[in-house]
Formats: structure tokens, sequence, C-alpha cells
């Protein structure tokens, strides 16, 4: 059983809440923007970190992690991409990513939105960990947690705390 923290958007803040939140996780999985390499070394020296970059990360962060990411957690093909849209109004490029690797999991982050729901045009669970960070439109800031077994999802747990905490 594999133990993930999933946290996007943190815009070059990370809370002190991050860290409660993942201590018990096996890996910590960021959907884009960062914000600087400072944040990500923290979020890589805590837990081994899998990281796509987002729109508002530099080539610091570019030159480091990749725009999207497929690989296989356990039994489960996972798809991360910063910004893919929301079923089913995938963007172009997201509904040809998922079209091509057909993932169990298909990771967003961009909106700044807490989604997470099974999409079954895509026989996948689609899930935005909404945002992290300060800024952005966002009232509250998101962080969600949950385990990998198998093929199996589950235990899905969301943490809520005062936006810039």
């Amino acid at each position: 059983m594999t133990s993930i923290g999933l946290i996007s958007d943190t815009h070059g803040h990370l809370s002190e809440q991050v860290f409660p939140f993942f201590q018990h996780c096996d890996e910590i999985w960021h959907a884009g923007d960062i914000g600087n390499l400072d944040l990500l070394n923290q979020l890589m020296t805590f837990k081994p970190t899998r990281a796509v970059y987002g729109n508002i990360d530099g080539q610091d962060i570019r030159s480091v992690v990749p725009e999207t990411l497929v690989w296989h957690c356990e039994d489960v093909k996972v798809l991360m991409t910063h910004i893919g849209g929301k079923p089913p109004k995938y963007n172009p490029a997201s509904r040809k990513l998922i079209a091509h690797h057909q993932p169990q999991l298909f990771i967003t982050g961009h909106s700044h939105i807490l989604n997470i729901q099974y999409d079954h045009t895509q026989s996948c669970l689609f899930m935005n960990p909404g945002a992290a960070g300060k800024q952005g439109w966002h009232q509250v800031a998101t962080l969600v947690r949950f385990k990998i077994h198998g093929s199996e999802i589950q235990q899905c747990e969301i943490k809520e705390y005062k936006k810039g905490g």
C-alpha cells in the first residue's frame, strides 16, 4: 500500500499545514504552479516527490520537472499535468493524453478548485487537489491524501485550512 500526498498551486508558498498532513505519506505529488525551486526542494527533502510544472513556473522549475508525467503506482496508471480541464470538458491536449495513455488516475491542478470525481466516459478517477498557496481567488486552501493498494485508490482525505495559513 502506497500513501500519497497530493498538492497543487502553491505559487511559492508552502504552508506549515502541509508537513503534519503528509507526515505518514510515502510520496508527495505536486500538480504544478510550484512557484520556486526552494519550495520543490523542501518537498523533496521531506518525502520522495513527483511534480509537473505549471503555467506560472519559470525556466528554473521547467528545467527539473516535466509538463506531463505518466507512471505506475502499484497497479494504477497515473497521468498528471497542470492544465487539463475537468470531466467531461478536458482541454484538447488532455483529451489526446488520456486517449493515448488510458490512465486509471488523471491528476490536474490550475483551477484552484478541489474536484475529485470518477469519469465514466474515460473510465478513470479525476483528481484536482485545489490550491495550497495563498495566491489566487480561492477562499480555502486544500490538500489531499489517499492510498493506492494494488489497483484500488482508497481512503481519500481532504485537509482544508485558511488560505495563507
